[in-house]
């Protein structure tokens, strides 16, 4: 068997619509792992996704679906994980085989609950997974691009090198331009991070701040990321590169942001409830902002942005007072 052999995609998400349809774009057939069986059933109905992308028609003869998570893992040798991180455990909770022997890809930018643990880190502790035996996928790529084939520059980064070059391969097509990485925990803390900085642009956007205000929390919310980043992964990088910096702008301005739109929605003065339950998707920033907290309480980084956001989600704070406070104490 070749590297990365029989691929299989765990989610039947928006993200997990779009990286089936990259995947095919390469291989010849992929499985694919939904929850729901009813999901499946409508999908093999219609031809696409019938809850998310579903513009994106597929030719079904070339996907096997699977509704049992042991089967689909049995049945393959690379798994890209592409599940909201904070229903990770719960998916992997009902296996009945082991994981240790597959390659994994998360492409989930999240981090896991109450852990505080990155997903490699999560994957290596409780399931004795070897840290070259997965790879992240990061960068500016968001799935309604990818189902419009607008160009789009992901990040694959792997502590193997070589590894993340064949994985970049099978995700290289005339729409989509890997590069290859070795910053693992960095690129996946960034991810993070940037969900809880769009939330706060989304709010000062919900609240009428312009775009000068919002180029300015912007420049100081990449300062944040490199200060957290640096101090938790201290390895060197480039903070300026597209797997942090233009994963964090896309973020914080695209309108397909489901965390700026949250955000957007505090800002109107939503409710942080009334906001989740109207926008019927996982906005990850929120279970991040609490995450980053709790880390940073061992840290003790200097991340006031941040702070704000968690204030704000977790403590009732008032979303305009503290913008006011940023505004005049902290942002230049």
């Amino acid at each position: 068997m070749s590297f990365p052999g029989k691929i299989a995609i765990l989610g039947g998400g928006t993200w997990a619509t779009a990286l089936a349809k990259i995947m095919l774009n390469h291989e010849k057939h992929i499985n694919w792992y939904m929850r729901r069986p009813e999901q499946i059933q409508d999908f093999k109905k219609t031809g696409h996704n019938p809850s998310y992308l579903s513009t994106v028609e597929f030719n079904l003869d070339r996907i096997s679906f699977y509704s049992d998570i042991t089967q689909v893992v049995e049945d393959s040798d690379t798994l890209i994980l592409a599940v909201p991180s904070p229903f990770l455990k719960s998916h992997l909770d009902k296996l009945k085989t082991k994981i240790n022997g597959k390659f994994i890809i998360s492409a989930i930018k999240g981090i896991i609950p109450p852990e505080n643990l990155l997903v490699t880190d999560y994957l290596t502790q409780f399931y004795d997974i070897p840290a070259e035996n997965m790879a992240i996928v990061g960068g500016p790529c968001h799935a309604e691009e990818i189902a419009l084939e607008r160009l789009t520059y992901p990040t694959i980064a792997c502590p193997d090198i070589e590894k993340a070059r064949a994985i970049a391969g099978i995700f290289n097509n005339r729409f989509v331009r890997a590069s290859v990485s070795n910053d693992v925990s960095g690129i996946e803390l960034a991810a993070v991070l940037k969900n809880v900085y769009a939330i706060a642009s989304g709010i000062c956007h919900g609240l009428k701040y312009g775009d000068n205000f919002q180029a300015v929390l912007v420049s100081n919310a990449i300062s944040e990321m490199e200060r957290f980043v640096d101090i938790v992964s201290p390895i060197e990088r480039r903070i300026q590169d597209s797997a942090y910096l233009g994963d964090l702008l896309v973020t914080c301005y695209s309108s397909f942001s489901r965390n700026r739109t949250f955000g957007s929605m505090i800002g109107k003065g939503y409710s942080v409830k009334a906001a989740q339950i109207e926008m019927e998707m996982i906005a990850e920033g929120y279970y991040g902002t609490k995450c980053i907290r709790e880390m940073n309480e061992k840290y003790n980084v200097n991340i006031p942005i941040a702070d704000l956001v968690y204030h704000v989600l977790y403590e009732n704070a008032s979303a305009r007072e503290g913008v006011k406070v940023l505004r005049e104490q902290i942002l230049k």
